[in-house]
């Protein structure tokens, strides 16, 4: 199945700093979710992560995931994605500074000593949102 796109309001929903849960998959198949800061671009979905985290050695086994953004003021406007994600590591440290910012409105993002960064860009299989217009 091809990538799906977002809605022009789904695309604003993801612009506004609200965080998401992106769940993965461990090695024995349960689920693993940890709550990320999210972002949107002309091509998608988009979000953040440091080699050697859970979620980046599980998605390197296996690019599957899923996402869901609540709006903290009314959480019955959501917006749930499903997909396989392609990680870089090729603009990863501007990128998690960009989403500092939208977050914690100024400064850059206090990385560990030696740390690298990773994006990850969601290649949507399925979006579902409620409140957004869908």
């Amino acid at each position: 199945m091809g990538d799906v796109t977002l809605t022009p309001a789904e695309r604003e929903f993801l612009a506004e700093p609200n965080v998401g849960t992106v769940t993965t998959l461990r090695p024995d198949g349960s689920p693993q979710s940890t709550v990320v800061w999210v972002d949107v671009d002309d091509e998608g979905i988009l979000f953040n992560t440091a080699v050697g985290r859970a979620k980046e050695r599980y998605l390197r086994r296996d690019p599957r995931v899923s996402m869901l953004v609540l709006d903290p003021e009314d959480v019955h406007r959501w917006l749930a994605v499903s997909g396989t994600v392609e990680l870089t590591t090729e603009g990863a440290k501007e990128h998690i500074d960009r989403l500092h910012r939208k977050y914690l409105g100024e400064g850059t993002f206090s990385h560990a000593q030696g740390e690298q960064r990773i994006t990850a860009r969601i290649h949507a299989e399925r979006i579902d949102s409620h409140g957004l217009g869908r």
